[in-house]
């Protein structure tokens, strides 16, 4: 088995999860129309899907979505409600950690939008720590687009085996695996973890050390006998 030279991680239920049922009712009460329609109107949507594909801009997005439900607020306001839905995942946050500390090129690959990459930015430290990103919005495709992992295969200088990748769709890691990409499909961190661990990336902590027998012996005194210079009076 070939030992990964970079991992690839996908962003979303990855390395932080999201809800976007927060942001549908933080905006309910500047709204016109039920939590329910909010939800409806910005994931999944046809409109977001044309945000995350970059073609349509952030103030465009704004607008359309506040049209649809009928949002009385500024945009200044809306950035911070609809973007405000993640929390890290903290094993994997400390996987990244430790894959960048044994020197480990790492890169973000994922489908997703302006807004959401500078709340996470401004919010979470451990987004900055990343050898390169790749998003959807920025090349108007989507994984598992084969142009995206072109893209990412370009950023990182590497392909086939030599890229490992994280990520939860099943779509989106057979898009991978085609490329010839080592691939992990993303369930729980503690198998993630696990299997990162077997290819030989990232070392097991090592078990306490006990004391040589003899060096035990040499270090014991006698019984009755304190520690120290003897001969002192």
């Amino acid at each position: 088995m070939t030992v990964p030279k970079a991992v690839v991680f996908d962003l979303g239920k990855v390395l932080v999860d999201f809800d976007y049922r927060i942001a549908a009712r933080c905006l309910e009460s500047r709204c016109a129309v039920a939590r329910d329609k909010i939800l409806e109107t910005i994931y999944p949507s046809p409109l977001l899907a044309r945000f995350e594909t970059g073609w349509i801009s952030p103030e465009q997005f704004f607008h359309e979505v506040a049209e649809a439900i009928g949002y009385r607020g500024t945009f200044a306001d809306f950035k911070v409600l609809f973007g405000d839905i993640f929390t890290p995942i903290g094993p994997m946050v400390e996987l990244h950690s430790q894959l960048r500390a044994r020197g480990l090129p790492t890169f973000i690959f994922s489908n997703t939008n302006d807004l959401a990459v500078q709340f996470i930015r401004q919010r979470f430290p451990f987004f900055s720590g990343f050898n390169g990103y790749v998003y959807s919005y920025a090349h108007h495709a989507q994984k598992p687009d084969a142009r995206l992992y072109a893209v990412l295969e370009q950023t990182s200088g590497r392909s086939g085996p030599d890229l490992l990748y994280i990520d939860d769709r099943p779509e989106n890691v057979a898009a991978g695996a085609r490329r010839g990409w080592q691939v992990i499909r993303h369930e729980s961190p503690a198998t993630t973890i696990a299997v990162v661990k077997n290819a030989g990336l990232i070392r097991p902590p090592h078990p306490a050390r006990l004391p040589h027998p003899s060096r035990a012996r040499a270090n014991a005194h006698p019984a009755g006998h304190p520690p120290g210079n003897q001969n002192r009076r």
